[in-house]
């Protein structure tokens, strides 16, 4: 589909959308009357300008007042996985379920897949985790294999492989060294395995330049292997994911209307960084309009080499809540695990952000225990201080220790950053 083609269609399904929000939608009738919106006065995507903003405080203080059908026509419940605050309710009616799964097929699609494939999920589809069940969707709707296996247990995935041979991995990068080092020291010949491709999820392997980070390169130098990259959350039901050439996640132009704005809430330019805004498209149960993500990404509006117009996205650069000011830097959590993934000896970490007594940032990086030594804080301090001028505070705890830190069960993700 063409730029003027997608756009007319988006323009039209907007139309639909603020009609339908202005008839189901507790929350936007409420907004709507308050600040004087005339709906009739909205025709294309350029008009979105006029409505305001949908928060994250918004979501959680009136979560019920955005769901616009009644709690009987549920079919599945999630919730956001609350990294920065309490989980929010998502419900989802057998249509979300059903966008779900044309979303993710066509993700896949995206990222080389075809039906002759067959998938290895290494996160969870439980614990109300939406895109476990997208991506079990997602495959089935575009016909492909599907090995259910969960996160973590190298054992089993490994025996999963070696059993089923499934040709693409959907995981949080992280734990692909973890996977290696396992088959590693068990003589299992990983480089001979029928693995081509990983989707990776919940974190960047790609720097703003979309060259690998040092987590990308650590996978790939071991592991030949294409890294495909994706950024997604629950609110937007929607992912953005990397084609072949490896350059952004593509906007699906059916499902999402995007908005890149800086501090002044102005779209930004090609290339430049802002604050990602979304707009569902097709969504029954709970849609949301102008929705602030916090999540901060530059945004591409050339048409990509591999012949689709619509929109990019860059990796996830931080997130606005979670910007530190850390001894008069400004430094967001990506920037943090770039540099500790550059040390191959370290194979766990967690990244405490708490508070002084002045009130200022303070970055606390919890390591194993069997690191601690003289040369090797002092090889950690020089590291920190040429890649990001300051140096934080390292603590050592048993390995024991910091897997249970890292691996909550009551967590769906790996807890990699926490504030406190």
């Amino acid at each position: 589909m063409n730029k003027v083609a997608y756009r007319e269609a988006q323009d039209n399904q907007l139309k639909y959308l603020l009609s339908y929000v202005s008839d189901h939608s507790p929350y936007y009738q409420k907004v709507f009357r308050e600040r004087g919106v005339d709906i009739e006065t909205i025709l294309n995507i350029e008009d979105l300008a006029v409505l305001p903003f949908t928060t994250k405080d918004d979501l959680a203080a009136a979560n019920d007042d955005f769901l616009c059908v009644p709690k009987s026509r549920i079919a599945d419940f999630v919730t956001t996985s609350g990294t920065l605050s309490d989980p929010v309710a998502f419900y989802l009616t057998d249509s979300d379920i059903e966008r779900l799964a044309t979303n993710e097929a066509a993700s896949f699609q995206c990222a080389g897949g075809t039906e002759q494939d067959i998938y290895q999920l290494m996160t969870t589809i439980d614990r109300r985790f939406m895109a476990g069940l997208a991506y079990w969707m997602g495959a089935r709707k575009m016909g492909a294999g599907m090995i259910r296996v969960g996160p973590g247990a190298p054992f089993l995935q490994w025996e999963s492989i070696q059993r089923f041979s499934p040709t693409v991995i959907i995981a949080i990068p992280s734990f692909i060294p973890r996977l290696i080092d396992y088959a590693v020291a068990n003589g299992i010949d990983f480089k001979s395995s029928t693995i081509r491709s990983i989707i990776c999820i919940g974190e960047p392997i790609r720097n703003q330049d979309f060259t690998y980070n040092e987590l990308g390169k650590r996978i790939t130098s071991q592991w030949n292997v294409k890294l495909y990259s994706t950024y997604a959350s629950t609110e937007m039901g929607a992912a953005f994911t990397e084609c072949s050439e490896g350059k952004g996640g593509h906007l699906n132009p059916d499902l999402l209307v995007l908005e890149v704005v800086d501090e002044q809430d102005h779209a930004v330019a090609e290339g430049e960084l802002g604050e990602v805004v979304i707009t569902t498209l097709g969504v029954e149960g709970m849609p949301l309009i102008r929705y602030r993500t916090g999540d901060l990404c530059h945004v591409y509006y050339s048409p990509c080499a591999c012949g689709r117009t619509s929109p990019r996205l860059g990796p996830v650069m931080g997130r606005k809540q979670q910007m530190i000011k850390f001894k008069g830097t400004t430094i967001f959590p990506p920037a943090i695990f770039d540099v500790l993934d550059m040390v191959k000896e370290i194979e766990l970490y967690q990244v405490v952000v708490s508070k002084n007594e002045f009130g200022n940032d303070e970055i606390t990086i919890l390591l194993a225990l069997h690191l601690n030594t003289a040369a090797f804080r002092e090889m950690l301090h020089s590291l920190f201080k040429s890649k990001l001028r300051v140096t934080p505070l390292f603590e050592f705890i048993t390995a024991e220790e910091l897997t249970f830190r890292i691996f909550r069960q009551e967590k769906r993700k790996p807890e990699k950053l926490i504030y406190i």
